[in-house]
């Protein structure tokens, strides 16, 4: 039925009934954020050459999804994102406010040295701290496989395949020599 109706919507144009879809799904996708995730799996990954590992805890609501090819693709790849980007944070609100003031000053003193005019410092620490967020937190830098989309939309996407609501509750990363 859902077809039907964006078919219907869409007059008769696939593309445009397939991005209705997609866009409805992550709506729903949406909903479901507030569900509760008790089930899920430890995920272990080990880069070749045995000098980089992950341990990455991805919860969802049953343990039915959490079986699933799909959960367990979407637990590899976000470990070897975790390798390859080694991220400090799940979150924005997960960074410790001290490190945000530590790294909002650097910008700011930065943009002083270089004689910016301070009516548009503000902008300048904001627009680089944006960036500093994209490198430090998980879910805000670009998936390795698709740089269009985000960690977060990759989530999105899985949520809205599965049915259920998906987190990433912790990892960590380990590198001989660290």
């Amino acid at each position: 039925m859902d077809c039907k109706q964006a078919l219907e919507e869409a007059e008769g144009d696939l593309e445009k009934a397939i991005t209705i879809l997609r866009q409805r799904g992550i709506a729903q996708a949406s909903k479901k954020t507030q569900r509760a995730t008790r089930e899920g799996l430890i995920f272990s990954y080990i880069h070749p050459g045995d000098r980089l590992g992950v341990l990455l805890e991805l919860n969802c609501e049953t343990d039915f999804v959490a079986r699933t090819d799909d959960f367990r693709q979407l637990a590899k790849d976000l470990s070897m994102q975790i390798a390859a980007t080694n991220p400090l944070a799940i979150s924005r609100s997960d960074l410790s406010p001290e490190l945000v003031e530590k790294e909002q000053d650097i910008y700011r003193t930065q943009a002083t040295n270089e004689g910016k005019p301070e009516k548009i410092l503000d902008r300048i620490v904001s627009g680089k701290l944006e960036k500093y967020y994209q490198e430090a937190v998980l879910l805000e830098q670009p998936f390795i496989k698709d740089q269009e989309r985000t960690v977060q939309d990759i989530i999105t996407v899985a949520v809205a395949k599965l049915g259920e609501n998906i987190v990433i509750r912790r990892f960590v990363r380990f590198r001989v020599g660290e």
